[in-house]
This record gives structure tokens, C-alpha cells and sequence, in this order.
């Protein structure tokens, strides 16, 4: 029994290292092993569908649509979006380790978008409609193959920056039964056809980080001369059929929470290690069982042949 025991624990000592070993390859960002080249630009990029431009912000990268579609899709395991035109992330971006958050870029061309509103929105009210909303959305998600999500409550209570013309909010996430909770921090930048959505896709724990630098990403982003928010001209622009309050509301793109770091490879570890320890007590009491069984025969033998 005890070489069974030794060489179990040793079979389980290897799977456990060679998880740990695979687990800290992905979690420092090592993208050469996984065969992943992303091209991360900085400088100015034409963002022609929202008649804009990005300034690539200092200690930022640009990452374009295909890359960007095979990260959020394909390796982070979000629902697919031919919307989003890229990610802005940081230098030190890492797919898979604590530095794997970014911000989707997206581009809604729905008209001008009043802003009259903005400082007479309940947003406390607004908080328990999108909470209900929320749990509505899950059917389709677990129809689509996705797991649940719950909205917690505001990360960051939404504000609008009127001389930006830029709204802020923030939610807290929890999908499934992870112990870690998703941050979804919006930002909408108007203009006079659309809005500009970003979304920085992050952990609770990251919230510090991204506020420090929602200025910079801010002033990164610009409208060409003649589509800017100031340029609107009633005679010949349409006027959107959301106001500010609609947008916080996620009506427009509410797919508000679809995007989430829902893939962390430091679970395979804690999922082997469960898997694995339940062996062992399996191990324990099996030969715990027959260890007595043996006994229990033995004693009866003995009996017999008094």
C-alpha cells in the first residue's frame, strides 16, 4: 500500500507541476509559445467609420479588428462582434496574465445624441431596471452556450462630462460562480453623426489603474473638423432616439456585459488540484475499505478454524 500511496502522490506531484509550468508560461504573457503574433501600433490611427481619429496614447498599443476578434473571440471566449474596430491596450498587455485587460473600441452611427437629460436621470432607479434587465438577458445567454452574469452595481456612478461631451460609468459584473469580479468601465465619446463606445474590459481589481488613466484615453480620441459634436446642424443631421439617459441605459449595443475576462488559466490549476485530491480521498477510502474488508476476512478465518 505504501508504494501505491508514493507513487500516486508522485503521479499527482507531476500533473500538478506540468499544469503550474503551462499556467505561468500563459499567465507572463509568453505569446511565442502559443504561436500568437499580435501587431500592436501606436501613432495616429484613421478611424474612417466614426470620421475620426486616435492619437495612441502614451504607454498604450493599438491592436486592429482581426487580432482584436481573435483575442475577445476566439482566446477570451466572448460572443463574436464584427463591431468592434480594435482594441487599445496597455504596453505591457499579456493575453492571459494580470495585465490582460483592455478597452473594445466600437463606433455607433445613430444620429445625434441629445444630452438635455443628462442631470435629471434617477440613476438608482436606472441601476435596478438594467439589474432586472440583466436577468432577463441570462435565458439567451444560456441558450447561445454562455454562462450568467449579474450585475452588481455601479463600479463608477455614471457622470457626464458636458464640455467633452463625454459620458463615464462604470459597472461591477460577477459571471457564474467566479470568485472574481468582471469591471465594465464605459466611455462615450459624441459626435455629430454617432458616438464612439469604449469599453475597458477588466477585473474589479484593475478599477484604480483604468481611472488613473481615462483622461489620457480620452484625449486620445478625436473627431475630424466637421463631425464633431458642435458641428450639428438641425436642417440636414438626424437627431438619435436616445438621449444621454439612454445610452447608460445600454439599450443602443447591449451587449453591456458580454465582454469579460472569462478566461483565466490559474482555474485549470485549482480544477486539477480538486479533480485530483478527490482521488486521493477515492485512494484513502478504497484502501481504507480494504484494508477493514481484509481484516473482517481475516478475523473470520481465524474463527473457522477454531
Amino acid at each position: 500500500m505504501k508504494t501505491q500511496l508514493l507513487i500516486f502522490s508522485l503521479t499527482i506531484f507531476s500533473i500538478l507541476n506540468t499544469q503550474a509550468q503551462a499556467t505561468d508560461s500563459l499567465e507572463l504573457g509568453n505569446e511565442e509559445e502559443l504561436n500568437l503574433d499580435f501587431e500592436k501600433l501606436d501613432g495616429t490611427i484613421d478611424f474612417v467609420e466614426a470620421n475620426a481619429k486616435i492619437n495612441v496614447p502614451k504607454g498604450f498599443k493599438f491592436i486592429g479588428k482581426k487580432d482584436a476578434k481573435t483575442i475577445l473571440t476566439d482566446l477570451w471566449g466572448n460572443p463574436e462582434d464584427e463591431t468592434v474596430f480594435g482594441l487599445l491596450v496597455p504596453d505591457n498587455f499579456e493575453i492571459f496574465g494580470t495585465t490582460s485587460w483592455a478597452y473594445t473600441i466600437t463606433y455607433e452611427q445613430m444620429g445625434y445624441v441629445k444630452d438635455e437629460d443628462a442631470e435629471d436621470i434617477d440613476y438608482s432607479d436606472l441601476l435596478k431596471e438594467q439589474q432586472k434587465e440583466t436577468l432577463e438577458a441570462n435565458i439567451e445567454r444560456k441558450k447561445l452556450g454562455y454562462e450568467e452574469f449579474f450585475l452588481l452595481g455601479w463600479a463608477s456612478k455614471p457622470f457626464y462630462d458636458k464640455d467633452r461631451k463625454v459620458l463615464h460609468w462604470a459597472k461591477e459584473l460577477k459571471f457564474g460562480t467566479d470568485s472574481i469580479t468582471t469591471l465594465n468601465y464605459n466611455l462615450r465619446v459624441l459626435g455629430r453623426k454617432g458616438v464612439i463606445l469604449l469599453n475597458a474590459v477588466a477585473t474589479m481589481e484593475d478599477l484604480p489603474m483604468i481611472k488613473s488613466n481615462v483622461n489620457a484615453v480620452l484625449e486620445s480620441f478625436s473627431y475630424n473638423e466637421g463631425f464633431k459634436y458642435k458641428d450639428f446642424d438641425s436642417k440636414v443631421d438626424d437627431v438619435a432616439a436616445w438621449t444621454v439617459g439612454g445610452l447608460v441605459a445600454g439599450k443602443v449595443l447591449a451587449k453591456v456585459g458580454f465582454w469579460a475576462l472569462i478566461v483565466k488559466f490559474w482555474k485549470f490549476i485549482a480544477i486539477g488540484a480538486i479533480a485530483l485530491f478527490a482521488g486521493i480521498k477515492k485512494f484513502f477510502f478504497k484502501s481504507k475499505n480494504n484494508e477493514e474488508n481484509e481484516t473482517q476476512n481475516e478475523d473470520l478465518n481465524t474463527n473457522k478454524d477454531n
